[in-house]
C-alpha cells in the first residue's frame, strides 16, 4: 500500500459564516494541495469536508496518516461514531447528530476506501508545517467561498 500523510483543515470566518477547506496531500516527494469554499456553512462542516475531499482524491487503496486539528473531528471517528450509529444518528442526548449527512459520508469513505487509517491530532497554528500549509489553504478555500477567488479545477 502506498503510504500517504494528508493534513486537513477548516476555516470560518463567522461561525456560520463563509468557510473553507484546505487539504495537503504528502507521498514520497509528491505533493497535492486541494481546497474550496462555501459563502454560508460553520467551521465543523468545514473541519468535515476537508476530510472528505482528502479522501475522494485517493485513487486507490493507501496507508493513510490523517493529521486533523478538530478534536470534533478525530472524536467523531475514534468515539462517538459507533454509538450515533446504534442510536439511529442520535446524540446520548436523543438530539440529532449535527452535520449528520456529513459524518455518513465520511463513513462511508473509510469503510469502503480501503485505506488503512491512522488518525492523528495535532495542535492547531502551532508551528506544524503540514497544519500550516492546510490552514493557509482553508484560508484560500473562504475567498473562493465569497467569489473573491476562482475554485480550483
Amino acid at each position: 500500500m502506498n503510504r500517504v500523510d494528508i493534513y486537513t483543515d477548516g476555516a470560518c470566518k463567522g461561525n456560520p459564516g463563509p468557510g473553507g477547506w484546505g487539504v495537503l496531500l504528502l507521498s514520497g516527494s509528491t505533493e497535492k494541495e486541494l481546497f474550496g469554499g462555501e459563502r454560508a456553512t460553520t467551521n465543523n462542516r468545514m473541519e468535515l469536508l476537508a476530510v472528505i475531499r482528502a479522501l475522494q482524491a485517493l485513487k486507490r487503496p493507501c496507508a493513510v496518516r490523517l493529521h486533523v486539528d478538530s478534536q470534533y473531528v478525530l472524536k467523531g471517528m475514534t468515539e462517538w461514531l459507533p454509538g450515533w450509529k446504534a442510536k439511529g444518528w442520535r446524540t446520548s442526548t436523543k438530539q440529532p447528530v449535527k452535520n449528520v449527512e456529513l459524518w455518513q459520508a465520511l463513513d462511508e469513505l473509510v469503510r469502503t476506501g480501503g485505506h488503512a487509517i491512522e488518525w492523528q491530532w495535532v495542535r492547531g497554528h502551532d508551528g506544524d508545517p503540514g497544519n500550516e500549509r492546510a490552514d493557509a489553504l482553508a484560508n484560500k478555500g473562504v475567498e473562493v467561498g465569497l467569489g473573491r477567488l476562482p475554485a480550483p479545477v
